[in-house]
């Protein structure tokens, strides 16, 4: 049965404006008025630094039946039972004008449009603009497929295909309904920023004379920051902790339903937090891997490892205490892709002996009987802003994310020393891999070659990276606050 934990609300505050007016009527004399107003300016600054509201909660979304996993094509079966629970997780937070952002993470491979969707029109009615809305998935490659089109394509038991579509609108439901209860239990809370480093995400991308491969690459570019979120109700309790890695849920490759290490972590956190709702926000990921790997064992080492992280964070005194106003945009970018196939090649393709270049070279056949043409842009490309005053900028791109774009934006968006960029993959919408410019030239399997799971034609173009770049620039000077 799921389960929900909530924050309690509390009640609304009298404004320093009316304060003001009563102490002006009670006051009428200077001499008695000024203390009133340094007073007033005290009780103010307090406000300031508790305007916002906010509340954490949780839901389990483990599937009550065996259900096809994703994560790993070559998988024969379905799932087998599970070793916890999957959840998803919501963090509200609202700011004195009534700014929200909704933040939803899950323990699921991806994002699909459908679930978004879903989800997306629950909480329209709600009054949640689609900008204030924010799904991130852990990335665990022990949960369930949700592309109902990929277990149809890949010729998997229609049973499964039936499972999994009533699987996302189930999951769709439990998430609207989290966040509804959700809402009506905000409260006056801090938001305290801090950060640590965790070290088992090793780049995962290993230059050989046969090109790029699936391997560990101690001098490949990772992102070992631990960025953690704090919110803090007025009794100093903790309601939730929003923390973020770069690393890729790929410990275990078994039947049951898992976490892997970022279900590990969470559920380590709020053990040494009770009543807190701790959720994984994950990073930019794509060529990372967690090492050593290939066991439960290993999912629980690495799961406390950045628990571990999360906790030395709770406890540095380089502390960082997150003001508002809160802005948030949603928009899309264009995606070029490289020039597409011909019929012929196709064809030819069609007739491999290798089950997934066949499929896909099946699938844009498919497309070109019945649309006479290849795709050549990729028109949906979700990217999100979130914005907390001067402090701290999140930025939320889709699919499976490298490592060179939480490095580069990092860089480019700082504004000095005192203003956060904290950037996650894997949110909104997960299609595949975005490479960076430096790895679509590498090639590999980030750089095109996993393509040929999906239905796309083949890799982006070369200006994939600096599309995505200008259009995060573009939603940081909307939501940046006036100068």
């Amino acid at each position: 049965m799921p389960f929900h934990r909530f924050a309690a609300g509390q009640g609304e505050h009298t404004s320093p404006r009316t304060l003001l007016e009563l102490f002006a009527m009670r006051f009428v004399n200077p001499c008695f008025l000024l203390p009133a107003l340094l007073l007033l300016l005290a009780g103010n600054s307090i406000a300031t630094a508790g305007q916002w509201k906010a509340a954490a909660a949780s839901v389990a979304i483990t599937p009550e039946e065996p259900i096809w996993m994703g994560g790993y094509a070559a998988r024969k079966k379905p799932s087998e039972g599970a070793t916890h629970d999957l959840f998803a997780k919501t963090l509200i937070i609202q700011d004195g004008s009534g700014n929200r952002i909704v933040i939803v993470t899950t323990d699921l491979l991806g994002i699909t449009p459908e679930l978004r969707s879903r989800v997306g029109t629950y909480v329209q009615q709600l009054g949640i603009a689609p900008e204030s809305l924010l799904i991130n998935a852990s990335h665990t490659h022990c949960g369930p497929e949700l592309r109902v089109d990929r277990i149809e394509r890949f010729g998997i038991d229609s049973q499964y295909a039936a499972r999994t579509k009533q699987y996302v609108d189930q999951t769709a439901t439990k998430i609207g309904e989290l966040i509804e209860s959700t809402l009506t239990r905000l409260e006056p809370a801090e938001l305290k920023y801090s950060f640590a480093r965790a070290g088992f995400a090793m780049n995962r991308r290993l230059p050989t004379d046969n090109g790029f491969i699936n391997s560990p690459n101690p001098a490949g570019p990772v992102d070992h920051t631990v960025p953690v979120l704090r919110i803090v109700a007025e009794n100093d309790e903790v309601l939730g902790i929003l923390f973020t890695y770069a690393c890729h849920a790929t410990t275990l490759s078994f039947q049951q339903l898992c976490g892997d290490y970022p279900g590990f972590a969470q559920q380590y956190v709020e053990d040494a937090h009770p009543g807190a709702v701790a959720l994984f926000l994950n990073g930019c990921s794509a060529d990372q891997n967690p090492y050593p790997r290939g066991n439960l064992e290993l999912a629980k080492q690495h799961g406390r490892a950045l628990a571990n992280a999360v906790e030395t964070a709770l406890q540095t005194k380089l502390t960082h205490d997150i003001s508002g106003p809160l802005s948030v945009a949603l928009d899309t970018a264009t995606l070029q892709f490289q020039g597409p196939p011909s019929r012929n090649e196709l064809e030819k393709v069609a007739g491999s002996s290798d089950r997934y270049d066949r499929l896909h070279a099946t699938a844009l056949l498919d497309e070109y009987e019945t649309s006479g043409r290849i795709q050549t842009t990729y028109d949906c490309f979700p990217i999100q802003v979130v914005q907390f005053g001067d402090d701290l900028t999140l930025v939320a791109i889709c699919g499976e994310v490298v490592v060179d774009y939480a490095l580069r934006l990092k860089k480019e968006l700082s504004r000095g020393d005192d203003h956060i960029v904290w950037v996650a993959g894997y949110s909104n919408h997960v299609f595949g891999y975005l490479p960076s410019r430096r790895i679509l030239d590498e090639g590999g399997y980030e750089g095109g070659g996993a393509m040929r799971f999906t239905t796309f034609p083949g890799p982006f173009d070369d200006s994939v990276e600096q599309r995505i770049i200008d259009k995060v620039k573009e939603l940081v000077g909307r939501t940046s606050p006036a100068e």
